[in-house]
């Protein structure tokens, strides 16, 4: 007995429209999505067109890209929080932390620290750049 694709009974323009608003507030382009989900850019538009609908199985892949459950993804619940890491390849790294060591867990903390800090004085600096001072005002 062969069973077909599963599909779901979706109202397209709200399963396209949401599709697209929780790409775009994970920072993923079309094209970045469709390479994440292994597919032709111009298939997944569709999607986001509503003239086409994902099966079962790619709606799944999409759910755990976006970081959302399946209900959220076809709207049968609001989503529920933003993703905490927006960096699709990032997240799939953080998942995999625990099965790290304690030492090389304690390693890659203290990269991160450090990246961070780097980017906060960066961040100061270039404001202090742009930002003229009260002297050079007065002058």
């Amino acid at each position: 007995m062969r069973l077909d694709p599963i599909t779901l009974p979706l109202d397209m323009h709200a399963f396209a429209e949401r599709l697209r608003q929780l790409r775009e507030q994970r920072g993923l382009t079309q094209v970045r999505l469709a390479e994440l989900l292994g597919m032709a850019p111009r298939s997944y538009n569709r999607w986001e067109r509503g003239g086409n609908t994902p099966h079962l199985d790619m709606l799944i892949r999409i759910a755990d890209i976006l970081q959302v459950n399946l209900d959220e993804l076809v709207g049968r619940a609001d989503p529920q929080t933003q993703p905490l890491i927006h960096n699709h390849d990032l997240h799939q790294l953080v998942r995999q932390l625990d099965e790290l060591p304690d030492e090389d867990q304690r390693a890659l903390i203290r990269v991160m620290d450090g990246l961070v800090q780097r980017a906060r004085i960066d961040r100061v600096v270039g404001k202090a750049q742009i930002k003229p001072t009260r002297r050079a005002r007065a002058a």
